[in-house]
């Protein structure tokens, strides 16, 4: 008999296979009673067919990696500017009550608000779409540092002082350990939203990339590749929180899930 840890693991592949499996017995029986209007669903084969089509012309690799290279640039940026300018404002009150209604503001607007504006200032291409990402998350980020560094408990800071660590130094020996678990799931939240919002953009301003190929695909009235598109956009933000989830695990960051 296997471990209950073996079962355990077991059982948290199978379900979520077998619920996968009941919404696709659904919707396939669903289409053969006609219970869509003729057109707008199509069968489970007809995609099946669709994703083999599209992986044999390489279009659907090429436009996955032009939507993962603006969604990494773009969120790479924005990690750039978001954790330090966070580490900054919650050290400081001043500095937090000064810049963080404007910070809030920025947060608060709707990313898709800026694509007219990084069209004309960048024009077609990957620039708008990295623009946009960066504009969706970094704010987004700024604000859970923030949190996280003001969360922190003043004794970490006095047992530093007591080991000699003054200074901007306590920033890497004891701010960032400290809100690393806080962090992780702020930046699980700002991913799923980075990947949102890549696809948005690029069925405005960008002539490739997964948004693209899904308003390209609609336009042709292909359905089965709208569909191929949308399950290979949920796939991936899946699989990028996963790995993201895989950092909780290094032993640095794993006794914050632990406490």
């Amino acid at each position: 008999m296997a471990p209950p840890a073996q079962q355990k693991r077991g059982w948290h592949i199978l379900l979520p296979i077998a619920v996968v499996g009941v919404i696709v017995a659904v919707w396939w029986t669903a289409y053969e009673a006609g219970a869509f209007p003729r057109g707008t669903v199509p069968s489970p084969a007809q995609v099946w067919r669709g994703l083999e089509e599209e992986l044999d012309r390489g279009r659907l690799i090429d436009d996955t990696i032009a939507s993962l290279f603006r969604v990494g640039v773009g969120f790479t940026l924005a990690i750039l500017f978001a954790v330090p300018f966070g580490l900054l404002l919650g050290s400081s009150v001043a500095t937090r009550a000064a810049a963080l209604p404007t910070v809030n503001f920025l947060r608060s607007m709707s990313p898709i608000a800026w694509i007219p504006f990084a069209i004309i200032w960048f024009g077609i291409g990957d620039p708008p779409a990295i623009f946009i990402v960066f504009m969706a998350t970094a704010f987004q980020l700024t604000l859970a540092t923030t949190a996280a560094v003001a969360s922190v408990p003043r004794i970490y800071y006095r047992v530093a002082e007591d080991h000699g660590i003054r200074g901007p130094s306590r920033w890497a020996s004891v701010t960032l350990p400290a809100i690393l678990p806080e962090l992780i799931t702020a930046l699980r939240v700002a991913a799923g939203v980075a990947w949102m919002v890549v696809v948005a953009a690029e069925m405005i301003g960008v002539q490739s990339g997964l948004g693209f190929l899904i308003i390209d695909a609609r336009s042709g009235l292909r359905m089965d590749l709208v569909v191929v598109g949308m399950l290979v956009v949920g796939a991936i933000g899946v699989t990028l929180d996963r790995l993201l989830v895989l950092l909780t695990r290094v032993r640095g960051v794993r006794w914050g899930y632990e406490r």
